[in-house]
């Protein structure tokens, strides 16, 4: 799985821990307020917006007595609300020293969130705060801002574009494979070392596994391609099948595509078609690659496949009938999803590999 350059990299979001969250607040109200203490039956009768409103009020009397963290956590409410510009403002009230806010400032100002536009030098230059920071209150924020810096560098986002910067950057940030580090960039140094101006299949081949051996699904998915033909490592049908099925049903839609083809060409046309059906219905790509947390043109790549092989097996009645009129519009579909996977795919048709 390469990483174009013009792809867009998706951010890493504030490593949020429990203590922000509305339970816990309401919960550290408890304990400091004990006659007036809200019970566990009561909370859990609470609708969202009553909750909601329960914290914004613990919070605002929190500042008024000058706790300085309840800012970034009435933040941190609000940005959850999708409130950005109240968000904006308590995060530029919090103290010098809250790298939790300059961090979710860096997230808004980098993708333009509650903004008119995006201010990446500004993002960046908290991103390097953050990532210099030496507090053990900052730890679980370094590695997230290490691969956000490196984002930037890879993509020009407030400096000049630099992909040895990007890759120191990444490097730092996936912590030889640490399961605490940044797991996002573990798995883009995957896609870094497939790239053709920094190809290294044996590094790519190493990220992938390590981001897919702590939960990433995209990495799952790049690494049953790899396996399934010998890419960066040796070729291994049964580690391929096990990484692509399980990303498969874990959503990775590429993967999906992959195990359409895997079943095609061993003749489990019925397995085939029931998996190239499914997927072949998808449709909003942007959507898809949010909630998988997957890139979306291989998102593309993945239905384009799905759509081509499902085609072919309704042309070819293989393991369903006939209906030549119904397969050329997923030849179309595959063509509109990925020209490129489409011309490569009817390539192997053309010389009988299909």
């Amino acid at each position: 799985m390469e990483l174009p350059q013009t792809t867009s990299i998706p951010i890493e979001p504030l490593p949020v821990d429990s203590e922000g969250s509305k339970e816990s607040i309401v919960q550290q109200f408890n304990e400091e307020n004990p006659e007036e203490s809200i019970d566990r039956l009561a909370l859990a009768q609470l609708t969202d917006e009553e909750l909601r409103e329960k914290c914004e009020t613990i919070l605002t009397q929190r500042i008024k007595d000058g706790d300085k963290q309840a800012i970034f956590q009435l933040g941190q409410l609000y940005f959850e609300l999708e409130q950005f510009d109240k968000a904006l403002k308590y995060f530029e009230k919090a103290p010098e020293t809250d790298m939790q806010s300059k961090y979710q400032m860096a997230v808004m100002y980098f993708d333009g969130i509650g903004l008119a536009k995006p201010n990446y030098k500004q993002a960046l230059d908290y991103m390097k705060e953050v990532a210099a920071c030496k507090l053990q209150s900052c730890r679980h924020l370094v590695h997230g801002a290490e691969y956000n810096i490196g984002r930037a560098y890879f993509q020009g986002y407030g400096v000049r574009t630099d992909y040895q910067e990007a890759e120191r950057w990444w490097l730092l940030a996936a912590d030889d494979g640490n399961p605490s580090s940044c797991v996002r960039a573990q798995s883009m140094l995957g896609m870094f070392y497939s790239r053709k101006d920094s190809l290294n299949l044996q590094k790519s081949a190493f990220w992938h596994s390590e981001a897919c051996g702590n939960g990433n699904l995209e990495s799952q998915g790049a690494l049953g391609v790899m396996y399934m033909h010998g890419i960066g490592m040796k070729k291994n049908l049964e580690s391929a099948f096990e990484c692509l099925s399980e990303a498969s049903q874990r959503g990775n839609v590429y993967a999906m595509g992959h195990m359409v083809a895997f079943y095609y060409h061993r003749k489990l046309y019925t397995k085939c078609v029931d998996m190239a059906s499914r997927a072949a219905q998808l449709c909003n790509v942007e959507e898809i690659a949010t909630e998988t947390d997957c890139q979306a043109n291989y998102v593309r790549k993945g239905i384009s496949m799905a759509c081509f092989y499902y085609a072919r097996c309704l042309d070819k009645q293989l393991g369903i009938k006939n209906y030549k009129e119904l397969a050329k519009q997923y030849y179309s579909k595959a063509y509109d999803y990925d020209p490129d996977v489409c011309a490569m795919l009817q390539g192997i048709v053309t010389h009988g590999k299909i």
